[in-house]
């Protein structure tokens, strides 16, 4: 079984017993969205709320199958890795507007989950963690940026000793306490919002229907195995599983393995011990150690190889090793499951939203580069801007271009092995390692 099959923590644990029909028959909408992840059925919802509601949504397996039910859950601050790799693209200004967004994701999360009755697991506290002292510089200006967006919810930075109050370990030298962010279980928080979308709204959704062919024009239509749907604006919503039916798309992300495991479930001593505000945590290095309490005392805990980019064998081995450098004293805890996943990554590691070439009714998200679970809230919600008309942001963020990236299909894990050696470099000047 490839690593993208297996079984994960959030299929064992899903609240939502929702299931959907395969496509028959050939149907019209006014926006048909290929793809069933959280970008998928996120611009779905933005659309009903704002009475665009005659939607098709086509998955080509089941929904979240994607990294919407492969990632560690956490709920953090900020879109993409690093602004200064767009700061030539949409200015200074351009910057300061996107940093101002930093808080917006986590807050639709909390709204929408509070709106429908999502039963999502959410829970706020989130630690971004320092090895050192230049990492510890970085939290510190941090600190201050965050705190200038007005949050109402506690932001502090710890050092030495304080780390202790929030963390169960003395391998890092600083900590960011920031209590808007958080963790949620992603699936049931992608099922919860499918279930409004379509008892609430009436949207359709259609699962293993995959798209075949698409054909452009002032009308789309797009046609699965036993159907088609016509319709006045298409969304690709596919991130790294475009597989070449839409080229233009598929050049310009490179698919990244990440990788995840939970422990058994562990006594209230032992969660305190390690985590005394049971929230979720990760280092700020180029490529990030992120981990969790769940909400049935279990520590999820997942990461990326650093350099070379491979499937390790072993994953359950591969994961606790990577965990016990940082908790020790959990040597003889057992790793009940682990899983992995692709994620589709960008050149500068930002989201990429926008139309494809001369397709003004053709539009795109994709690209967040591991970075998704949070950001895909506001992005989805400026996408679903620009497909009502349009907005200041969502012009901001479509001007950002897209890179091709030449090999992807050939040489792909040479040049994600590339890419990471890169992003190590810049990130020890860029005060992450």
């Amino acid at each position: 079984m490839h690593v993208d099959e297996t079984p994960t923590y959030y299929t064992a644990t899903k609240k939502y017993d929702l299931s959907f029909p395969s496509l028959e028959g050939d149907i019209e909408a006014d926006v048909v969205i290929i793809g069933g992840g959280f970008s998928g059925i996120h611009t779905a919802l933005e659309l009903a709320e704002h009475g665009v509601t005659n939607v098709v949504v086509l998955e080509a397996k089941y929904l979240g199958f994607g990294g919407t039910s492969r990632n560690g859950g956490q709920v953090m601050a900020g879109i993409g890795h690093d602004l200064d790799a767009i700061r030539k693209d949409v200015g200074v200004e351009g910057v300061k507007a996107i940093f101002a967004l930093s808080d917006v994701g986590p807050q639709i999360m909390r709204e929408r989950i509070a709106k429908y009755n999502i039963d999502a697991d959410f829970r706020g506290g989130y630690g971004y963690m320092a090895y050192n002292g230049r990492q510890a510089k970085t939290l510190r200006g941090w600190e201050k940026a965050f705190k200038s967006l007005g949050s109402p919810y506690e932001i502090r930075y710890l050092e030495g000793s304080e780390v202790q109050q929030i963390i169960g370990t003395n391998v890092y030298k600083a900590g960011l306490l920031h209590m808007g962010g958080g963790q949620v279980h992603s699936l049931n928080l992608l099922l919860g919002e499918a279930k409004a979308v379509t008892e609430v709204y009436g949207a359709r959704i259609f699962e293993y229907s995959p798209a075949l062919e698409v054909s452009y024009g002032n009308q789309v239509v797009v046609r699965t195995a036993k159907g088609s749907v016509k319709a006045q604006k298409l969304v690709w919503a596919v991130d790294g599983f475009n597989n070449h039916i839409e080229p233009e798309l598929h050049r310009s992300t490179i698919n990244v393995y990440a990788f995840n495991s939970v422990t058994e479930p562990l006594s209230d001593e032992l969660i305190k011990r390690i985590s005394p505000i049971r929230g979720a945590y990760s280092d700020i290095s180029p490529v990030i150690n992120y981990y969790r309490i769940t909400n049935e005392n279990r520590l999820m805990f997942g990461s990326a190889t650093q350099l070379i980019e491979r499937i390790p064998e072993d994953l359950k081995a591969w994961n606790k090793r990577l965990l016990l450098e940082i908790f020790p004293y959990l040597k003889d805890v057992r790793i009940d499951l682990a899983w992995g996943g692709s994620m589709a990554s960008s050149v500068n590691l930002f989201p990429q939203v926008g139309t494809l070439q001369d397709k003004p009714n053709v539009f795109y998200v994709q690209g967040y580069s591991g970075f998704g679970v949070t950001p895909s809230q506001i992005i989805c919600k400026i996408l679903a801007e620009g497909i009502l008309g349009g907005s200041d942001r969502y012009r901001l963020i479509s001007s950002i271009p897209r890179t091709g990236i030449p090999g992807k299909d050939h040489y792909r894990a040479l040049l994600v092995s590339l890419g990471k050696a890169l992003h190590q470099t810049t990130g020890y000047w860029h005060g992450r390692r």
